[in-house]
């Protein structure tokens, strides 16, 4: 028998319908008042109010403030195709990584790499610097793959959340 925790309201469900259109329309702004939401969707304020406060809660939703790559026109945007070294967890490269600020994007995946890893930088000569410090020559990758943004077509990720 499969029971559901009472802490979990299907209310909170990213996969209700009208939780999902909630969620579409904070992306497009996050600002946005809920009685707008609200007489868009048909429902009360209030509705869209609870719906919001059920999945943050639930630890479904966040609203965060995000820069966008685009508009601010980072010089350098690449993305790492990583093999890390053998008898290295991806895990281990990955926690590595993670404290750099030009390090926005890090994901375990299967096939031709383990990892792949997004790098925003201001200048060219930042991600060069990254490169160099935090890549090649490191034991524990035995092979990276440097893909540079030639253009953005779409880009609706989050950025990395720095806690202080």
């Amino acid at each position: 028998m499969v029971e559901i925790a009472d802490s979990v309201s299907p209310l909170s469900s990213p996969f209700d319908d009208l939780n999902q259109e909630i969620v579409r329309r904070l992306r497009e702004d996050g600002r946005a008042a809920y009685d707008v939401i609200g007489q868009e969707l048909g429902v009360s304020g209030g509705t869209v109010r609870n719906r919001v406060a059920r999945m943050r809660e639930a630890g479904m939703l966040r609203i965060v403030a995000l820069v966008d790559p685009v508009a601010v026109d980072y010089e350098t945007n690449a993305m790492l195709g990583v093999k890390t070294a053998s008898g290295v967890a991806p895990g281990a490269v990955a926690e590595r990584l993670d404290p750099n600020p030009a390090v926005v994007y890090v994901m375990w995946v299967s096939g031709r790499y383990d990892l792949l890893v997004e790098i925003v930088c201001d200048e060219e000569a930042e991600f060069a610097s990254f490169l160099n410090e935090h890549i090649h020559g490191h034991s524990d990758i035995a092979h990276v793959e440097v893909m540079t943004r030639l253009g953005m077509f779409k880009n609706q990720f989050l950025l990395k959340r720095h806690v202080p």
